[in-house]
């Protein structure tokens, strides 16, 4: 079975057609500026040059029938008749306490999709309007659902509870929920199989570190407690997230500088991190040549980075009682030696020692030393073939 996996933004949209016989990618694109003059498609059939396509595209509808003319393209194309897509994979960011898996897509199950978007008002809506036209232009096909959050929705109460009136939790659904579910699924089963382990056996710690970052403590298959909490903002210093602060420093700012908590919510989000500490720029490449000239403020902005990952690696094994491998996945994490090296430095306490040598690669591979305890891997994330997965074994059905 061929699977089409769709992952729309508010005016983007990734897709990927994956052949489930072998997990084979056949061919992949992006659609951009949906909506926006310029409107553009990008499609890459694998062993062959892209094919860009500019015409107007005023909707998700208008950028998924451009997507379905591109995949069947004679000379671009993968397929010859839409009837070879088995199934259609949505990645959806939050679906709240509902589902704590893939689901097929019904009336039903898009209707609390939506009554999830206040949870995520900046990607639930374009995910459902990814659905929505792959449903009309895709009539009789199975849709499903993949959710960023599902995975985390394993976690114990006193993980996810946080320390405010509990009525708030009632209410308004106040706790922590967990993202990058997919991706710490993904590399935590990859994990199993290069320690030829069964994963009900294993403790494992992934790190999805890239300009979103998460930590997740994965027990026995099951996440038991992640960094990211009620939104993306939460846990550790990103790209231009603040991670975890003092939530007395929001009033005091906003007094300070007259700004409304709502401006104050933008800086935090889009001013801070990486980007806040180092005044230079939000991308970890920039922030290691600066230091490496001698910038005091990217030095420290690359110590508070590896810190706040070892604070959660630290913690994460105290509450799992130990580990057995940790995971490095995403951006960052598979292509930067450096940030490695600085996480695991003066680890061995805990057991975990890495190999300079094996580090200083972007492969999939152990990089820890061969007396090391705790096994430390370089994972690259493929969150695509995950929802393929399990897109297949629900339409299957």
């Amino acid at each position: 079975m061929k699977i089409l996996v769709v992952n729309c933004g508010s005016s983007s949209l990734k897709y990927q057609v994956l052949d489930m016989t072998d997990e084979s990618l056949i061919c992949k694109g992006l659609v951009e500026r949906i909506g926006i003059e310029g409107s553009i498609l990008t499609h890459s059939k694998i062993g062959a040059d892209k094919f860009v396509l500019e015409v107007p595209m005023k909707d998700h509808k208008d950028a998924i029938s451009h997507v379905i003319e591109a995949i069947q393209d004679k000379e671009h194309g993968v397929i010859t008749d839409m009837s070879e897509i088995g199934a259609v994979g949505h990645r959806v960011a939050h679906g709240g306490e509902k589902f704590a898996e893939s689901v097929l897509i019904t009336d039903e199950v898009l209707a609390a999709i939506e009554d999830c978007v206040e949870l995520a008002p900046l990607h639930n809506p374009a995910n459902i309007l990814g659905i929505k036209a792959c449903m009309d232009l895709m009539p009789g096909t199975p849709e499903v659902a993949a959710f960023d959050t599902a995975f985390h929705q394993s976690m114990p109460a006193e993980s996810y509870i946080y320390s405010i009136p509990y009525k708030y939790y009632e209410q308004y659904g106040l706790r922590r929920y967990g993202f990058h579910g997919t991706s710490h699924k993904y590399v935590a089963e990859v994990a199993a199989d290069m320690l030829d382990k069964s994963i009900e056996d294993l403790k494992i710690i992934t790190c999805h570190l890239g300009n979103g970052a998460s930590i997740a403590a994965v027990k026995g298959g099951r996440s038991i407690d992640t960094s990211m909490g009620f939104t993306p903002l939460a846990g550790l210093a990103m790209g231009t997230r603040s991670g975890d602060i003092d939530p007395a420093i929001i009033s005091y700012i906003c007094k300070k500088e007259g700004i409304t908590v709502d401006e104050m919510n933008s800086v935090l989000n889009k001013e801070s991190g990486v980007y806040g500490m180092s005044g230079i720029s939000s991308d970890m490449r920039d922030i290691k040549s600066a230091a490496a000239e001698g910038n005091e403020r990217a030095q420290l902005t690359l110590d508070v980075y590896a810190h706040k990952i070892k604070a959660f690696i630290g913690a994460y094994i105290a509450e799992m009682n130990g580990v057995d491998a940790i995971v490095f996945t995403a951006g960052i994490g598979e292509n930067d030696p450096l940030t490695r090296a600085n996480v695991c430095r003066d680890m061995d306490a805990l057991g975990i020692i890495l190999d300079p040598e094996k580090n200083e690669t972007r492969e999939q591979s152990v990089i820890s030393a061969d007396d090391s305890k705790v096994k430390v891997l370089l994972i690259p994330t493929n969150e695509e073939l995950m929802i393929a997965r399990d897109t297949l074994a629900i339409a299957s059905k």
